[in-house]
C-alpha cells in the first residue's frame, strides 16, 4: 500500500466515525513529531500496538482485500506488566471489501454491528491440520445459540452481534447495496503478531511505499521511547 493511500484512509474513517458520533481517544491524533518526543509514559501503547491498523493483507486491493481498524485498548499475555484480560477495537468494512477466512487460536471475540450497513459472516469449524471442516457450527448470537451449516453466511444487522471461539474459520465482508459498515470488537486479549491462523496464509501487516509522510503512524511504526 502506498503511504498516501493509508493517510486517506485515515482521513476517511475519522469522517466516517465523526458522522456515527463515535470518538478516537486522544493518542489516535499523535503524529510523528509527537511520537518522537514520548517516554515510558506511553509504553502501554506501544507495547499493546493500541490504535491505526491498516491493512490489504498483501493484496495491493484495499478496496476488495482488506480491512480498517483501530485497537483502542488491550492487554498483553506475553507481558506481566499488562494485566488488562480484554481487548476492545473499531473497524470499518466497506461493502464487499472481504477480510480473508481465518481464526484465532486464542483470542475469543464478539463481533458487533454498531451500524450503518449489514455484515455478512462465513463461518467454518477447523480441522486439527487447520483445514475447512464439514461439520454444522454452533454459534451464539446475542445469547441465542444456533446451528448452521458449514460454509453458512450470517447476516448481522445494525445492533447485532455474534460470538466467535478460538478456532472457528470466519471470513466477512459488507454487504452489497448496504453501504460501508461500523462494526464493534470486544475480546479477550488481542495478539496479532502470533494468534492468526488465515487459510491461504497472508500477511497480516501491509508492505507501505512510502510516497509521501505518514499522517499518523500505524500500532507497529511506534518509536522507542525516549
Amino acid at each position: 500500500m502506498k503511504r498516501s493511500e493509508i493517510n486517506q484512509i485515515m482521513r476517511d474513517a475519522i469522517a466516517f466515525l465523526a458522522k456515527h458520533c463515535f470518538r478516537l481517544p486522544p493518542f489516535a491524533f499523535w503524529t510523528p513529531a509527537d511520537w518522537a518526543t514520548k517516554g515510558r509514559e506511553a509504553d502501554e501503547i506501544r507495547d499493546n500496538m493500541l490504535g491505526w491498523d491498516i491493512t490489504d493483507f498483501g493484496s495491493n486491493d484495499f478496496k476488495t482485500c482488506g480491512l480498517f481498524l483501530f485497537t483502542m485498548r488491550n492487554g498483553n499475555q506475553k507481558n506481566p506488566r499488562y494485566s488488562k484480560p480484554y481487548a476492545e477495537k473499531i473497524l470499518i468494512v466497506q461493502e464487499q471489501q472481504i477480510t480473508p477466512m481465518h481464526f484465532h487460536f486464542k483470542k475469543m471475540e464478539d463481533i458487533i454491528n454498531r451500524g450503518g450497513g449489514n455484515l455478512m459472516i462465513e463461518l467454518h469449524n477447523s480441522t486439527p491440520t487447520g483445514k475447512l471442516a464439514r461439520t454444522p457450527v454452533r454459534v451464539s448470537l446475542d445469547g441465542v445459540r444456533r446451528v448452521v451449516p458449514a460454509g453458512a453466511v450470517v447476516r448481522l444487522t445494525p445492533g447485532e452481534s455474534i460470538t466467535l471461539v478460538p478456532g472457528l474459520y470466519h471470513k466477512f465482508w459488507g454487504e452489497k447495496g448496504g453501504g460501508t459498515v461500523l462494526v464493534g470488537e470486544v475480546s479477550s486479549v488481542n495478539d496479532d503478531t502470533t494468534d492468526n491462523r488465515f487459510l491461504d496464509p497472508l500477511p497480516r501487516f501491509a508492505a507501505i511505499v512510502e510516497d509521501e509522510p505518514p499522517l499518523y503512524l500505524l500500532a507497529h511504526e511506534y518509536p522507542p521511547a525516549r
